[in-house]
């Protein structure tokens, strides 16, 4: 009964802002008052360099993979890891601890899929690797993985459960990159 409790436990983990934390302890600038505005690792590297920004990514992956290995390990049936890592990631984009207001998700995700499924976790890193090696833009590469997220998903796991969280996520990623997604079809997104 007290397996239960990891949602919820999954989305206060997730609420916590790395970026904020981040910039807070290295004397940054808020995040959310700095460039693009959002609290994630692309943000904090425009303007806190490449240790904060490794700092940050490393810290938002940590809190998507850390609630699901960590579910993985209790041995909870797959319906129960799926909503874990779903309450990690929806933490991340809205967490209590900031008015709700969190960063895009990219990583937590990618953290949530390695927490899945090590190789999951890194079919997706792989891709977006090889986008951004290609095109050179970050929320291409991120949009092109979260899209092939469910298909790996379904592919390595075969699981239903976790399909499901990983394309939940996936359109979560592309409601929040919406105006990335209008940059790039106008031929105007760096």
């Amino acid at each position: 009964m007290m397996e239960w409790l990891l949602a919820p436990l999954a989305y206060l983990i997730g609420s916590v802002c790395s970026a904020i934390i981040v910039c807070r302890l290295m004397g940054l600038p808020d995040p959310r008052e700095q460039g693009s505005g959002n609290p994630g690792a692309t943000n904090v590297m425009r303007f806190g360099g490449k240790k904060a920004a490794s700092i940050t990514l490393l810290g938002d992956l940590l809190k998507g993979l850390a609630p699901v290995y960590g579910a993985k390990l209790l041995g909870v049936p797959m319906e129960l890891l799926a909503i874990t890592g779903l309450a990690a990631f929806m933490g991340h984009l809205y967490p209590v601890f900031f008015a709700f207001k969190g960063g895009k998700g990219v990583a937590t995700s990618v953290g949530v899929l390695l927490g899945f499924s090590w190789i999951l976790g890194l079919s997706v890193m792989v891709t977006w690797v090889l986008v951004y090696k290609i095109g050179k833009i970050s929320s291409l590469s991120a949009l092109v993985a979260s899209l092939l997220s469910p298909f790996f998903a379904w592919f390595i796991l075969g699981d239903l459960n976790i399909v499901g969280a990983a394309a939940v996520m996936m359109v979560f990623l592309l409601w929040r990159h919406k105006t990335n997604i209008q940059r790039l079809l106008a031929g105007e997104e760096s």
